[in-house]
């Protein structure tokens, strides 16, 4: 894009690392059912708590590498984390052949990769504060490119080898840690190791602790509870959408289509999420209400009209959510929780996963009891809570004013 020709030559090289470590990450994650189902020759059942295990594993890392940040630095978070999970994923080729072992290690790859999470977006938060609203939105844009490209590559990469999928996510994740290596040497950490020292002595002197930073709740707990709804009615897309586009007889692709069509749009709908920052969401916090509304809009046309072209007009208005939640959150963060930040990132993250990790099995029993129709009501009512819990936030933060123009795209979404 030639919008990013302005931006320091560090940023530019933190983008196309990003995009990269994106790419190989999707190598693996739409495979893992398939690994499970046609390579080990176990069962759907045994697919989904393999799933299961992985996501809270997910949780707990977020959680953890929220809280460990300025307790071991971020230099030896995020490449300690990054070296973890590349060395889990290389070695699960070798350890699958265990069952047990396997769900072991799909918890800990869960946990690892997660754990560098909150600490890579506390470090953008605390590095690039003037721009860090435009790099949250940049860099949600580049790994949903990553996703995109990972994805398409990974049924290629399959009927090779499923080991091979593993193997180079592995490697980029790898290659990860060692870029955040050298980049931290020459960068430094921003208001990173040192200020964690600081952080330390003071609460050592004033007895602060973690149980401080959870009774403020008014910080993240309603924009949090928000972000869980959010990803709970979002399942609708694996667990209504999906089994009802097979039971209709339709293509397969006709699925993969709505993905297609939704890394487009985060690509190229970028002018219409800033039309509708300019025009009705001036502020971060009342960005977060618009998503509800788009995504309560989306699920809403899925319920009325049981059809293919209803489910792309809801991916369509589910997407702009999307694009207007995924920054918002860190933004947010960054800007009134000072150096809490990531304790708050890894907090609000791993509640907003409990979601993905609830959701398929409502709905999966909605389903299996009466179709598309109840699923789409469950995620309508999820969406309309979600919107009444951003609301609660955005009035119980009246001060927190966060400015909605360091979430602005600026020229990016016009390239």
């Amino acid at each position: 894009m030639k919008s990013l020709s302005h931006y320091p030559k560090e940023i530019k090289v933190f983008l196309i690392a990003s995009l990269i470590n994106a790419i190989g990450s999707a190598l693996m994650w739409p495979l893992v059912t398939m690994f499970v189902f046609d390579q080990l020759g176990r069962t759907m059942s045994d697919a989904g708590l393999v799933i299961l295990v992985q996501s809270i594993g997910g949780i707990a890392g977020q959680l953890l590498g929220g809280a460990l940040y300025h307790r071991v630095g971020v230099k030896k978070l995020i490449i300690g984390a990054l070296a973890l999970n590349a060395a889990g994923l290389l070695l699960l080729p070798v350890l699958s052949h265990a069952w047990t072992v396997f769900i072991v290690m799909m918890g800990l790859i869960g946990l690892f990769n997660a754990l560098s999470m909150p600490a890579i977006q506390a470090f953008i938060g605390f590095r690039f504060a003037k721009q860090r609203g435009e790099l949250f939105n940049i860099v949600y844009i580049a790994n949903n490119i990553g996703v995109a490209v990972g994805t398409a590559l990974s049924g290629f990469l399959a009927d090779v080898s499923y080991s091979l999928s593993f193997v180079l996510n592995g490697v980029t994740s790898g290659v990860f840690a060692l870029f955040f290596l050298f980049y931290l040497q020459r960068v430094g950490t921003g208001s990173g190791d040192h200020a964690a020292e600081l952080i330390r002595k003071k609460r050592a002197a004033s007895g602060a602790g973690l149980w401080q930073l959870l009774t403020d709740i008014r910080l993240y707990l309603f924009m949090a509870l928000g972000g869980m709804l959010i990803n709970l009615g979002n399942s609708i897309w694996n667990t209504g959408v999906s089994p009802f586009i097979i039971e209709q007889g339709m293509s397969k692709q006709m699925f993969g289509y709505l993905w297609t069509l939704n890394g487009i749009l985060i690509f190229v709908a970028q002018p219409v999420t800033n039309l509708i920052k300019r025009l009705a969401a001036s502020s971060i916090k009342a960005q977060l209400t618009a998503s509800a509304v788009l995504y309560l809009s989306g699920y809403a046309v899925i319920l009325l009209m049981h059809s293919f072209p209803g489910m792309v007009i809801g991916m369509i208005l589910t997407t702009l959510g999307e694009m207007l939640i995924a920054p918002a959150i860190p933004a947010f963060l960054s800007e009134n929780s000072g150096k809490n930040a990531p304790f708050y990132l890894g907090l609000t993250g791993g509640i907003g996963s409990a979601g993905r990790v609830i959701g398929p099995y409502m709905m999966g029993g909605l389903y299996d009891g009466g179709g598309l129709t109840p699923v789409a009501w469950l995620a309508v009512i999820t969406a309309a809570l979600s919107a009444g819990s951003f609301l609660i936030h955005s009035l119980v933060n009246k001060k927190n004013q966060g400015p909605a123009k360091r979430l602005q795209s600026g020229s990016v979404g016009a390239s």
